[in-house]
């Protein structure tokens, strides 16, 4: 993944401004003072346009675990990769690339990429990143064991880096996939692959961290959130494939290095990802709940004394989109969120966390502070369009 400072393994002082896209965007209008609405205003014009974020996930026949039965002391480096090897495959892309020469003659390059993938359903589901597959004309998949199938893809998302292919075979392996949300930072980290086209690579390390965000379009804004960091060994070509745990379950799919440095690398925590697979497995896209409202800036507690606003944190609504749930509930620019679904928005985050909750065809309640009175709307959750 390339970023500046990152690369992709195969591809101010208001701190709490923050662009939202809950599925196409989160939030809609106020009136708390000329001078308030003005500094609204000035902010408009720095934000990038929004980003939808993840919504709720369907069923797909995937192999897990319970973890509250397990009680072992961990298979180590050799079990874990007997344990998920024979899932990863090799995935590899033709890519057509169009390019005029100085008589403005059209000409075709082809370019061969490769990455990784982990079968995750023995309907034969592969789970990769979409950058390893964006504008693939044709993609290939090669097995542990040396078979070899032609993939179609199923679905990708590009706001996650994330992407499902589906091959035809008998007899397939097929992961464990594991819960993310337990992973522990100093616990061991087995990442596998096929960096540089070097195939079933094992390389093992320990989860550095929990939580990092890398940027997937700095410049609009775009980030991968809730990364786990390891030191395990990434490369180019193995973006895709697993991060497992002593467990022998799949915790992560790999996705990033910080290219200026050694022994950093990001992968997808597999809760995630399997929230996304269910999607694009369903729907062949990702459904997003969405209530419209695009851009927010965060109210703390040194904002709302500045502006003597009579409250202590919410989002004040910067941007919404017409015909929305947002805008059919009555809200308005410069609108506070001060709690959604009766929890206190403080961060993005929290009324992200809200409007996921509800989901589609749910309804949200939200307390909207306005004109220094505070009062509650309900509006439906929508998907995003």
């Amino acid at each position: 993944m390339n970023f500046p400072g990152y690369y992709r393994s195969r591809r101010g002082s208001f701190i709490g401004y923050f662009l939202v896209g809950l599925a196409g965007a989160l939030i809609g209008g106020l009136v708390v003072g000329s001078v308030f609405l003005g500094q609204v205003d000035k902010r408009i014009a720095a934000i990038p346009k929004s980003v939808p974020d993840l919504g709720e996930p369907a069923r797909v026949d995937t192999t897990e675990i319970g973890y509250s039965d397990f009680r072992g002391q961990g298979l180590g480096v050799a079990g874990i990769a007997r344990e998920v090897g024979p899932a990863v495959v090799k995935i590899s892309t033709l890519k057509e690339r169009v390019y005029y020469t100085f008589f403005f003659e059209r000409m075709v390059q082809e370019e061969q990429g490769l990455g990784s993938g982990v079968i995750f359903d023995r309907r034969g589901f592969v789970l990769t990143n979409y950058h390893v597959i964006d504008e693939a004309k044709e993609i290939g998949v090669v097995l542990s064991d040396g078979r070899e199938f032609a993939a179609t893809v199923v679905g990708g998302d590009y706001y996650t880096d994330l992407a499902v292919l589906k091959i035809d075979g008998e007899n397939l392996p097929c992961a464990t996939l594991g819960d993310s949300d337990v992973v522990q930072v100093g616990e061991a980290a087995v990442a596998i692959g096929n960096p540089f086209g070097f195939d079933n690579t094992v390389t093992a390390g320990v989860v550095s961290a929990l939580g990092r965000s890398v940027p997937l379009d700095a410049e609009q804004g775009l980030y991968l959130e809730n990364l786990i960091q390891t030191d395990a060994p990434i490369n180019p070509g193995n973006s895709g494939g697993a991060l497992a745990d002593e467990r022998g379950t799949v915790v992560g799919i790999n996705t990033a290095i910080y290219a200026e440095a050694q022994g950093i690398g990001f992968a997808i925590p597999i809760n995630t990802a399997r929230q996304i697979a269910r999607e694009l497995v369903e729907f062949g896209k990702v459904r997003r709940p969405w209530i419209g409202i695009t851009q927010v800036w965060v109210i703390t507690p040194k904002v709302a004394r500045d502006y003597r606003l009579g409250i202590d944190h919410g989002l004040a609504i910067a941007g919404y989109v017409r015909q929305s749930p947002a805008s059919s509930a009555g809200l308005r620019r410069g609108d506070i969120i001060t709690s959604a679904g009766g929890k206190a928005t403080k961060s993005v985050a929290d009324l992200r966390d809200a409007v996921n909750s509800v989901g589609i065809g749910g309804r949200l309640e939200l307390a909207i502070y306005r004109d220094g009175r505070t009062f509650t709307v309900s509006l439906s959750v929508n998907e995003a369009p």
